[in-house]
This record gives structure tokens, C-alpha cells and sequence, in this order.
């Protein structure tokens, strides 16, 4: 599994002029049940989204280039992979 970190590296105004897009692409992403969970942080100074695990980092990488936050520059992405020594059961398949 992964956890990404994003890191908003723009005024926020220029965050919510992309936020539609940006909605948009992570609902591609959900829908194909490659994230998990994704949400702002609070404070809202970047966001974080949990991947199911299965796929490299460099996939990732790569799948997140398309993300607009980063085709417009206006965040910075930290990937952390890691194996759930604990796991829900409901989440197995995710992992």
C-alpha cells in the first residue's frame, strides 16, 4: 500500500481554481478501485491519499504525473510505501 502526500506549494487560490480538475481525476481513480481514500488536510495545506498496494512506486509515479495539481505545478508529491503488518480484514484485497 501507499500513502501520498501532498504538499500544496501554491496560494491557495490557485489550489481551488484546479480543485474541480483535480476532483475529477481522483474520481477516475476511485472508481477503478486503485484509491482508497483521499481527502484535504486540516489545515488545508495539502492533501493525502491512500493506495491500494499491488503496483510499484514508479507506476505511481507516473499515474500521479496526470494529477493537475501536478501538471500545474502547484503541489509536491511524497509517495511512503508500506506493508500493513496489521490490516483490517475488510481491506485484504487492498493490500
Amino acid at each position: 500500500m501507499f500513502i501520498v502526500t501532498i504538499t500544496y506549494t501554491q496560494p491557495i487560490e490557485a489550489i481551488e481554481a484546479k480543485t474541480v480538475e483535480h476532483r475529477a481525476w481522483l474520481d477516475l481513480h476511485v472508481a477503478s478501485g486503485l484509491i482508497l481514500a483521499a481527502g484535504p488536510m486540516v489545515p488545508r495545506t495539502g492533501g493525502i491519499l491512500v493506495v491500494r498496494g499491488g503496483g510499484t512506486k514508479e507506476e505511481l509515479e507516473a499515474l500521479l504525473k496526470a494529477d493537475p495539481f501536478q501538471v500545474h505545478g502547484l503541489a509536491d508529491y511524497r509517495i511512503t510505501e508500506f506493508k500493513a503488518g496489521k490490516l483490517n480484514p475488510v481491506l485484504a484485497d487492498f493490500a
